[in-house]
């Protein structure tokens, strides 16, 4: 099985139907299948179904889900494709060695991989940034940067499909000596559980918490880890509410 079949295309807040069968078509004429939608803002229509042009199967088939964090649960990588800088600080890579990367990724037993485009025309947001491990650039014009949904879409699917085709899938990086890597949806978890702490025991001092979070997500997606090394972390985080817990019950 071709690891491009552990890749989905997720588009996130869609405004226009016709742009959503353009990316199905995109897809499908460079072998990819798995279509991804999120919180649309029009049901498809007649246009989007002919506008796809014989990649119907393709959006058919497309899940809808209600969120972001819902539609990548299961995903080991996360590529967000952005237009510009943002607050949120991702590696960002061009879209050869985004599909590169992608590619060796969905080669490991078991991985999902998503990349994820914005809206038409504002993008993504910088909370559904923080969901991703890395950013995609595509260099376009800087005088006319307006780069089409589906032309996108189609410029990630065949850097893709040039990464299969090259035979650029790696062997499997040992995480955590063969054990199994945490999904996209532990790590969410975890990262709650870490803020929630950080609040318990006053690490901000009436500092804003949403800088030191954006580093410590970006310190531990880096670190690429395993479910049982975010079971022991959340152990750790767990054992440290109690403790806050304890303390603030004590008389003074």
């Amino acid at each position: 099985m071709s690891a491009s079949t552990h890749v989905r295309f997720v588009l996130v807040g869609t405004q226009h139907p016709g742009n959503i069968g353009a990316a199905a078509r995109a897809m499908k004429t460079m072998g990819l299948a798995r279509l991804v939608l999120v919180a649309p803002e029009k049901p498809l229509d007649e246009v989007a179904f002919r506008r796809s042009a014989g990649a119907e199967d393709v959006l058919g088939d497309a899940p809808v889900y209600a969120t972001l964090a819902e539609a990548v649960a299961d995903c080991r990588l996360v590529l967000g494709c952005t237009a510009r800088s943002r607050r949120v600080q991702l590696e960002e890579l061009l879209p050869e060695l985004a599909g590169q990367r992608a590619v060796a990724k969905a080669g490991e037993e078991g991985a999902e991989v998503a990349f994820v485009f914005g809206r038409e025309r504002t993008g993504l947001t910088n909370e559904e940034l923080q969901l991703c491990h890395l950013a995609v650039h595509i260099p376009s014009d800087p005088e006319f940067s307006s780069l089409n949904l589906a032309a996108a879409v189609q410029v990630m699917a065949y850097e893709v499909r040039m990464a299969v085709l090259a035979g650029q899938v790696q062997a499997p990086a040992e995480t955590g000596f063969g054990e199994a890597p945490a999904s996209h949806a532990q790590l969410e978890g975890l990262f709650g559980q870490l803020g929630d702490t950080l609040d318990q025991i006053d690490f901000h001092k009436g500092r804003s918490p949403e800088s030191a979070m954006r580093k410590l997500r970006r310190l531990f997606m880096k670190a690429e880890m395993s479910e049982q090394e975010v079971r022991l972390l959340r152990g750790i985080l767990a054992d440290a509410q109690r403790m806050a817990r304890l303390a603030g019950e004590k008389p003074n």
